[in-house]
């Protein structure tokens, strides 16, 4: 197999790729067999069935397409390791000879990781706050574990958000009675504007007995109704109100699997601590990458901040793990929404992934035993190696000029 490679734009080559025929008749060979394990010819048990046959029945250009198909991936994953491509993305692929028959040849245009320098990096400082479990956050964490074990007692005051009513509802639209917003006896949180924001503003001050009539544009959610004004008409049947336990050890031994109240605070200290250290980290690696991704000039790469976010996710949920936290229960409990959780991860990604580039040691001028070790690295950090490259080629679709005709 013979490479070579040239550049063609900004972080991206062409790798040509050519296979003398000779050695491409091995791939072929492999799709006879494969072949002859998939169609049952009279005469022959499943996968016996020798090449002349199958060629007689099929045709010689059933088998070859096959090879293309499943050995272009492997001769690119060859490619870009003998021509030590430091690829990013999937390969644009297009078979330039060899459909038929004789050598056979393909290009491949692919991103490949930019190469930047890195100058007066030695005078950077960056600062975190130093990670701590404080008392109020773990108040905070037990308050809400208090809501959560809270009843509801009658309640004559004016409703207020977090107080529930107890209501009948009616809801149409020019006319029409809509069995999803008429209710009887529908228990409400005051706050939550699960129906209309309007029902909120309506029921805010109301005590029971009180009658409200109100129209509201209905909000995507409403089905064949979206955008519509409908009519209300609120029947407030009672108000009642959260009993929250007190915080003693009655209440940790119902809510938790500790006897006492100091026992809970302890371990709920605990994991923010946890917490707390793991935001520590991200930050800092954040500042870091942040402060020296300001150094490079170079834009980050798509492909890159993909690649980047999902390994911070990854890593994120690698090191929750030994504490037993899911990610999930990490969002909720640092009070982080998970599509703003994952732009601020892409936000930070983008920002770092030059500085990651540069940190990693990308820089013009190392020898081979650099970037052997630069690949070793990438390997370990999760980046493309032969594998992935392999993967790659196959993720990338069809070759145009073959099976993509």
């Amino acid at each position: 197999m013979h490479t070579s490679v040239e550049s063609v734009e900004q972080n991206k080559v062409k790798l040509h790729v050519a296979v003398p025929a000779g050695e491409f008749e091995k791939a072929v060979d492999a799709a006879f067999r494969k072949l002859a394990r998939e169609v049952k010819i009279p005469g022959f048990r499943p996968g016996k069935a020798p090449r002349k046959i199958l060629e007689a029945q099929f045709g010689p250009g059933a088998a070859r397409e096959q090879a293309l198909r499943d050995s272009i991936p492997e001769y690119y994953a060859d490619a870009v390791g003998s021509e030590d491509i430091d690829v990013i993305a999937s390969p644009e692929i297009e078979i330039t000879a060899g459909e038929e028959d004789g050598d056979v040849e393909f290009d491949a245009v692919v991103e490949i990781r930019p190469t930047v320098t890195l100058d007066g990096y030695k005078g950077l400082i960056v600062e975190i706050e130093a990670p701590e479990a404080g008392d109020d956050a773990v108040e905070t964490q037990i308050d809400e574990l208090r809501d959560r074990f809270a009843g509801l007692e009658d309640s004559t005051s004016p409703l207020i958000d977090g107080d529930f009513a107890s209501i009948d509802v009616t809801g149409t639209v020019a006319g029409e009675t809509l069995d999803g917003l008429t209710a009887t006896d529908f228990l409400y949180e005051v706050g939550t504007e699960r129906v209309v924001p309007e029902l909120d503003d309506q029921l805010r001050g109301e005590k029971p007995g009180a009658i409200l009539e109100f129209t509201a544009t209905l909000p995507e959610g409403a089905a064949d109704h979206a955008g519509a004004d409908a009519s209300f008409r609120v029947l407030v049947k009672e108000t009642k109100r959260k009993d929250l336990p007190d915080a003693d050890d009655e209440f940790a031994s119902e809510a938790s699997e500790f006897d006492t109240i100091e026992e809970l605070r302890a371990d709920v200290r605990k994991r923010l601590g946890v917490y707390a250290v793991l935001q520590a980290q991200m930050t800092l690696r954040d500042k870091v990458l942040e402060a020296v991704a300001g150094l490079v000039s170079i834009d980050a790469p798509e492909a890159l901040v993909d690649e980047e976010v999902q390994r911070r996710v990854h890593d994120l949920a690698h090191r929750l793990e030994p504490q037993g936290v899911s990610l999930e229960q990490y969002l909720q409990a640092t009070g982080q929404d998970p599509q703003e959780f994952l732009a601020g991860a892409r936000e930070g990604s983008a920002r770092g992934v030059g500085g990651s580039g540069a940190a990693g040691g990308r820089f013009p001028g190392g020898d081979r035993g650099d970037r052997g070790r630069d690949r070793r690295r990438d390997r370990k950090a999760g980046r493309p190696d032969g594998r992935e490259a392999r993967r790659s080629a196959q993720r990338s679709g069809p070759a145009r000029g073959c099976w993509g005709r």
